[in-house]
């Protein structure tokens, strides 16, 4: 790890290049170790260091405006009171639109007043390089659940057989995902493309209600969608 001035290295960073400049330590009583997530958006692994921060990726991942996402690939350093203070976003992500975001995952309770102080400025070296930060979001507890029954089903090999076209043609008018499913063949050979379908915004639902056979999806005209990010 090379450090440098923030001025200097701000307009040279491809941070969606860089590697993990700092790793997670492992805690005693928390319920999840630090791992690695498989990123739909990317084809990479994206590291993750706590429950909360693995399902903050879960659900970028899923974001139709996230084009891509690495885990820590920058860490400030700077002086405050005489004391050197550091800090390393969890995430940065590359949006749709261009823009570049540094994410940090706070946890249910929100930043504390530590956290909050570097946030501050942090922010201000993104927002100097053109970019922005935020405190992630916690998802409600639905959404979540809904979106870790989809991951499982956002690898490519699940929509094998059958095309996006024949999606979106079984799904044009609202359907109960358990008729679409029967429509297309196999319910246990389908039903792993209408979750890939869901999960890669060929097919929308309501994600603040429990997923079920009875769940109305439709599909999402080509038009809208962000074509080709999640191939």
């Amino acid at each position: 790890m090379v450090q440098r001035s923030w001025r200097t290295a701000a307009g040279e960073l491809r941070l969606m290049e860089c590697l993990m400049v700092r790793g997670f330590s492992l805690r005693r009583g928390r319920r999840l170790a630090p791992g690695w997530w498989w990123s739909a958006t990317t084809g990479r692994l994206v590291g993750y260091g706590s429950a909360g921060m693995r399902d903050a990726v879960m659900m970028l991942d899923q974001d139709p405006q996230v084009t891509g996402m690495v885990c820590r690939p920058v860490e400030f350093v700077w002086q405050e009171r005489g004391r050197t203070v550091t800090h390393t976003p969890d995430l940065a992500v590359a949006l749709s639109d261009g823009g570049v975001r540094l994410v940090d995952c706070a946890g249910s309770s929100g930043p504390s007043t530590r956290l909050a102080g570097k946030a501050r400025v942090v922010g201000a070296c993104a927002e100097e390089a053109g970019w922005e930060h935020r405190f992630v979001d916690a998802s409600a507890p639905v959404v979540l659940a809904n979106g870790r029954w989809l991951s499982v089903y956002r690898h490519p090999r699940c929509s094998v057989g059958i095309s996006p076209a024949r999606l979106r043609g079984t799904f044009a008018a609202p359907t109960a995902l358990g008729e679409g499913a029967v429509r297309l063949g196999d319910p246990i050979a389908t039903l792993p493309a209408v979750y890939h379908g869901l999960w890669h915004g060929l097919l929308s639902m309501a994600w603040d209600r429990p997923l079920s056979e009875e769940t109305v999806v439709v599909a999402v005209p080509a038009r809208r969608r962000r074509e080709g990010a999640r191939r």
